[in-house]
């Protein structure tokens, strides 16, 4: 199937390039050019046709759509970044996604199309049994949910066949400096994280279910019970791993967050897509350590007042 995948070279981006490259799939990657974009692209140079081109240009997106049967739609500007460039989210968000359905729906024939959403949409459900269900109703919490809400609608009456995922955690399984924001969620929530590797086995599975495409179907995409954790338990097992310890829990809010247990149930019987535990997750970062990891017992003191310098609670 000729494919084209939007936000090629980002999180999930990547590992579905990969997998729908393994699976055998003609992909087409659209993503914007920068210096870390180029260098994830060289690892599919000669496999995969790149077209370097802004979601938000409509010549960029005509020349992305043309001949393709399926459109994974994975562009997006995340939390923080979108609560950072609220503006530039929405831009990106709804207005690149509701220019990529018009040129869809010019093609000859429609392709299929996937959007990526988030289970963010659920809003602050601790006060609630888990886990959350797609029948639930949604909470606009923030800019991010305000524009994947607005996604969702317009997915589904775009008139083209079409799936929307709604995806939990997914983890970047590499080393990241830390933000301001780990600190906003409290340690009690519920999180479910979901390995890149098994987002994309998701997807690229999704492709080869033709019964899924004329039922308009929005499914929940988790790791399932082996990746479901509280965000204590999720901080402290990647910071020890790492061998920087858990930080003070009064470093953190007291809040609710948007983050929570799915039920995944529906989704991995279609999707067969679960393979990583949270525990795998923790490995895969911390292996990215590589011999980095024999300084951390030198590095943990700065690293620990480093982080803590950026809570608003210490």
């Amino acid at each position: 199937m000729n494919v084209l995948i939007t936000g090629a070279f980002g999180n999930i981006g990547m590992s579905t390039v990969l997998e729908a490259l393994h699976q055998g799939h003609t992909v087409r990657c659209l993503d914007v050019c920068n210096a870390r974009t180029e260098n994830a692209a060289r690892r599919v140079a000669g496999r995969a046709e790149i077209v370097w081109g802004d979601i938000r240009q409509a010549a960029d997106v005509e020349r992305a759509v043309q001949g393709v049967e399926a459109v994974i739609h994975l562009a997006a500007i995340l939390p923080p970044a979108s609560d950072e460039t609220p503006d530039l989210a929405w831009e990106v968000n709804f207005e690149g996604t509701r220019r990529l359905t018009d040129i869809c729906r010019t093609q000859k024939k429609a392709p299929r199309f996937l959007l990526a959403s988030t289970f963010d949409l659920f809003g602050h459900t601790q006060d609630k049994e888990p886990p959350r269900r797609v029948s639930e109703p949604i909470e606009i919490s923030d800019i991010y949910t305000k524009s994947k809400a607005a996604c969702e609608d317009l997915v589904r009456v775009s008139g083209l066949p079409w799936l929307i995922f709604r995806f939990a955690d997914v983890p970047v399984i590499g080393l990241r400096p830390a933000h301001p924001i780990m600190y906003e969620i409290g340690l009690h929530n519920r999180i479910e994280a979901l390995h890149p590797k098994d987002a994309a086995l998701a997807i690229v599975n999704a492709l080869n279910v033709d019964t899924l495409w004329g039922q308009g179907k929005t499914l929940l995409i988790g790791g399932g019970p082996t990746c479901q954790v509280t965000y204590g338990e999720y901080l402290e097992k990647i910071l020890d791993a790492m061998g920087v310890g858990m930080l003070p829990a009064e470093a953190f809010s007291k809040k609710d967050y948007v983050t929570d247990w799915l039920d995944t149930a529906e989704s991995q019987a279609l999707l067969h897509y679960q393979r990583h535990s949270f525990d795998d997750i923790v490995h895969d970062i911390v292996a990215q350590l590589g011999w980095r990891k024999f300084f951390v017992p030198l590095a943990r003191p700065f690293a620990r007042r480093a982080m803590l310098r950026l809570s608003p609670y210490v």
